[in-house]
């Protein structure tokens, strides 16, 4: 089922089916940034300029982070002083250094998120585990 909102950024309208959006991403000022599907193009929704198109995006958010949908695997990682939530089933690799840090890059974007074990490690446990579960390979 598809999830469509409008939004309104730069001047422009936009309708994106949030369902295809697979990260976002929270800045400390309030801002949450997202890449529109099959583009590298950024949307930045600042609440105090854009609180109804904000609104539509925390609703979704927590439509989804209390699912567990065959079609979706959301995590929260917490990446240099930002709060990223990643649809990992939208990730296509993963890459394991010898320190055992875990690198993946963000789709519909080029933006690299680096987990590391110690720093975060809820969100390392549950990458590992997915890695697992649906690839059949362990990353550990």
């Amino acid at each position: 089922m598809a999830y469509w909102v409008k939004i309104l950024y730069d001047r422009k309208k936009y309708i994106v089916n949030f369902e295809r959006v697979n990260a976002f991403c929270y800045e400390e000022n309030g801002r949450v940034t997202f890449w529109l599907p099959d583009s590298a193009i950024p949307i930045v929704i600042n609440p105090q300029a854009h609180l109804e198109d904000y609104d539509k995006l925390q609703e979704y958010l927590e439509y989804v982070s209390g699912l567990e949908l065959d079609n979706a695997y959301w995590v929260k990682i917490i990446y240099e002083r930002k709060q990223y939530i990643v649809n990992l089933i939208s990730i296509s690799s993963f890459c394991q250094e010898p320190n055992g840090r875990i690198t993946f890059w963000l789709p519909d974007g080029t933006i690299p998120i680096i987990i590391n074990p110690v720093s975060n490690p809820e969100s390392y446990k549950k990458i590992l585990s997915f890695v697992q579960q649906s690839t059949g390979y362990s990353l550990s």
